[in-house]
């Protein structure tokens, strides 16, 4: 395997507080702090994700490790740790800590497994008696940013009812959290992400040999950069790792799942037979094929729903999408004889949605892949290491099954910057806007659609349109994009 020493992170501060194993001692001052929230909803589509020092502080961190304990602790009857992981980010290990302090002030033990990609969280949340997990991480968001996002004991991603709990008691004002007797106790448990290495190997191990692969992974120095280049190779791939430090300062920059140009060029210099770039905390992927095309989430649900419909694992032939799936493979899929639903953007819809009918593959086009078969949230390793063993298995390469998946209508997605949050939210009360979509939604008619939505991750208005020309997909992205900037600019 072709990579690069990791870089210590360094002893968890929380050790030095903690070499007795010590209830952790709250900083009641803390809890007594105003916070200054925003009138908005605190969670997105993935938790609480923000730019650290503004919305982000050790004393947000320390209210939400509270309330969420006080929620996690009610609506469970597990009695064991809050599982906490964290990416490799400058602000993570703060986070972590304040977090930590909330949940110990609320009478909850905490195991923090240190750099861990979120699904390991997710993973070790349901395999354990645990109460919940909690990673810290932005997932693509660049390093300045960081997140909160919460899994409920059974490993799934906490319920949008039970997030509104928790933003409730931040919102009440309430300055007697921290000073119950009933503290619980913290302790480093980094041994427990073999297990979820472990449960990604085990469905493969003795079934799928990658060897003579050559794969590229770009791990965007990020929470991967330990795990994915080993569990590769010990499947037999030769592995070539990109970005592969645990690096707070580059996470996500220019590489990673949402910068595949390094990728690419890898794939081309190593004459590879497909690559891999996950994001900062690893729970989706985007692959490249050994011409160098990108192979996204659309093509790896084409891909893997085949498999699994030609073996009856797909109960109703069926796949969950999103609205931003491109109606290239909605068509191709239906064409097959399968049925596809679309829900909102945000892994949690479609996981909500794959629970109320049953489905057992869905994802969204970014990559965030879920597979029931296999996990029950995204997991980019484990979505990467079944791409690789179906391509093994087809006998071909990966490139060859793109060519004979499907072609996709032509789509445009910009995203136009819109700092204040009430107004990016509140998008869809300027008519103006509205109007403009209308227009190009009658003009296109059945041959294009339009997708407007305020990001739930970073400050940004994604406008996507698609159609059965890019001449019109891009006339129509122009105008709604113009007419964003027009009307909630901030110029």
């Amino acid at each position: 395997m072709v990579t690069a020493p990791i870089r210590s992170r360094g002893s968890n501060p929380l050790n030095m507080l903690q070499k007795d194993r010590q209830p952790l001692l709250t900083n009641v001052s803390l809890f007594d702090k105003e916070l200054n929230l925003p009138k908005t909803p605190l969670f997105g589509t993935d938790g609480i994700r923000g730019r650290v020092g503004e919305l982000l502080t050790a004393e947000l961190a320390l209210q939400v490790g509270f309330w969420a304990g006080e929620v996690l602790r009610e609506v469970t009857p597990n009695s064991g740790a809050v599982i906490v992981g964290q990416d490799s980010r400058n602000s993570s290990d703060m986070l972590a800590i304040a977090l930590s302090q909330g949940l110990t002030a609320a009478g909850l033990e905490v195991w923090n497994l240190g750099l861990c990609p979120t699904p390991g969280v997710a993973y070790l949340a349901g395999a354990t008696d645990a109460v919940g997990g909690v990673m810290i991480s932005a997932s693509h968001n660049p390093p300045e940013d960081n997140g909160i996002k919460f899994f409920s004991s059974q490993g799934a991603k906490l319920s949008v009812a039970l997030q509104k709990q928790i933003e409730a008691g931040l919102r009440s004002g309430g300055t007697n959290a921290g000073l119950t007797s009933a503290c619980g106790k913290y302790y480093d448990r980094p041994e427990l992400v073999e297990d979820y290495v472990e449960s990604l190997r085990h469905p493969l191990k003795g079934v799928i040999d990658l060897q003579g692969m050559r794969i590229v992974l770009d791990l965007a120095w990020g929470a991967s950069v330990r795990l994915a280049g080993q569990v590769f190779a010990e499947l037999g791939a030769e592995v070539i790792c990109l970005h592969n430090l645990a690096d707070g300062d580059r996470i996500n920059v220019n590489c990673g799942s949402t910068h595949l140009a390094a990728l690419q060029q890898a794939v081309f210099e190593y004459s590879a037979d497909m690559g891999f770039a996950f994001d900062g905390d690893a729970d989706r992927v985007m692959a490249v094929d050994s011409q160098g095309r990108v192979v996204d989430g659309d093509y790896i649900l084409y891909l893997w729903g085949q498999t699994l419909r030609k073996s009856e694992q797909l109960p109703g032939d069926l796949i969950i999408a999103t609205v931003m799936a491109n109606l290239g493979f909605e068509r191709a899929w239906e064409k097959l004889g399968g049925k596809m639903v679309r829900t909102s953007v945000g892994d949690q819809h479609v996981q909500a949605e794959m629970e109320r009918s049953g489905a057992m593959l869905g994802g969204e086009q970014s990559g965030h892949i879920l597979c029931h078969h296999y996990g029950i949230t995204g997991d980019g390793m484990l979505t990467a290491l079944h791409l690789a063993s179906l391509v093994r298995q087809s006998g071909g390469s990966l490139a060859q099954l793109v060519d004979k998946s499907f072609q996709t209508y032509p789509q445009l997605l910009r995203n136009v910057r819109v700092e204040d949050r009430d107004r990016r939210l509140n998008w869809h009360n300027c008519d103006p806007i509205a109007f403009a979509i209308a227009q190009a939604e009658a003009e296109m008619g059945d041959r294009g659609r339009v997708l407007v939505r305020a990001s739930g991750t970073e400050p940004l208005i994604r406008v996507m349109v698609e159609a059965a020309s890019a001449e019109v997909a891009n006339h129509w992205t122009s105008e709604l994009v113009l007419s964003v900037e027009q009307h909630l600019g901030e110029g």
